[in-house]
């Protein structure tokens, strides 16, 4: 394994999924994914020995290279340790250096990892190979069952929290993910769905529920405008599975925003699922590093 190879992970509330990447050509290496679900009810060692396991497998059991963990939070991301608590998951690592616990399950030193946000790391796989390469300050979102929020100066991108942020009496995170999809559909017909994607194809015999999508947008719109005005950005990502039907609501949003004079481009990721992975390889790209 090359020095120019580094191994992406992001880790979920459900799933560990990890990659190489090529630095210099900032791909990844596809027939290296690999995906394994995870008991995050589980004991700290057996999280850990799931999460080992498969790093073990991508590399070959060469762990000897360079390692980004995309990683949930709340997390002492520059120290490694969890405080995740009261979430419904990785209870068992709690106040756990997990830095140090992958690196001696895998026989490493703990320096060869890094970890970040995984919303941080959506936006920086985007900068570093995606929508938003050559723009020094951009913000991104992930949108599904629930909203990511992350905002880059100077090619660095970080967590920027925003989930909670106010909204029409209550918070973001209930307006603009899969769960308000559901329950405005339930309000306007007395039917369930599962998700967007079910809505979508609905509109071929119901072409009435746009109206859910233009509310969206204006919902979209609004939390974008308190975004931009917080970060400046030159662009904006939209990630997420939500993002997969950007046709019915981006045209939208960027009207409603043009009425407020913010005409900021809004770009679909075209990364997908690999942003995370490249983004945690990333941290490794001594090129985006701050200098110190």
């Amino acid at each position: 394994m090359t020095d120019s190879i580094v191994l992406g992970v992001d880790i979920g509330g459900s799933h560990i999924t990890a990659g190489l990447v090529e630095m210099e050509t900032r791909t990844i290496l596809t027939d290296s994914i690999k995906r394994r679900k995870v008991n995050s009810a589980d004991s700290a060692e057996n999280i850990i020995a799931t999460w080992s396991g498969l790093i073990k497998e991508v590399t070959s059991s060469n762990v000897n290279t360079r390692i980004g963990i995309a990683m949930p939070g709340p997390f002492d991301y520059e120290l490694g340790i969890s405080y995740i608590k009261g979430l419904e998951k990785y209870e068992s690592l709690y106040g756990r250096n997990v830095k140090s616990l992958v690196a001696e399950a895998l026989g490493i030193p703990a320096n060869h990892i890094r970890l970040k946000n995984d919303a941080g790391c959506f936006l920086q796989g985007e900068i570093f190979a995606g929508s938003a390469r050559g723009y020094k300050r951009s913000i991104g979102l992930t949108i599904g069952t629930g909203i990511g929020t992350a905002s880059a100066k100077d090619n660095m991108a970080d967590d920027a929290a925003l989930w909670k942020t106010p909204m029409h009496g209550d918070i973001a995170e209930n307006f603009l993910s899969t769960r308000w999809f559901v329950k405005r559909y339930n309000q306007l017909t007395g039917k369930e769905i599962r998700d967007v994607k079910q809505l979508c194809e609905l509109l071929e015999t119901n072409p009435s529920l746009h109206t859910i999508f233009n509310e969206f947008a204006v919902n979209l719109a609004d939390f974008l405008a308190f975004f931009i005005h917080q970060e400046n950005p030159e662009v904006i990502v939209i990630g997420g599975n939500i993002s997969n039907a950007s046709d019915l609501f981006l045209p939208a949003v960027q009207a409603n925003l043009a009425k407020v004079s913010l005409s900021i481009p809004i770009k679909k990721s075209n990364l997908g699922e690999h942003a995370v992975l490249l983004g945690s390889a990333a941290l490794w790209n001594e090129q985006l590093q701050p200098v110190k």
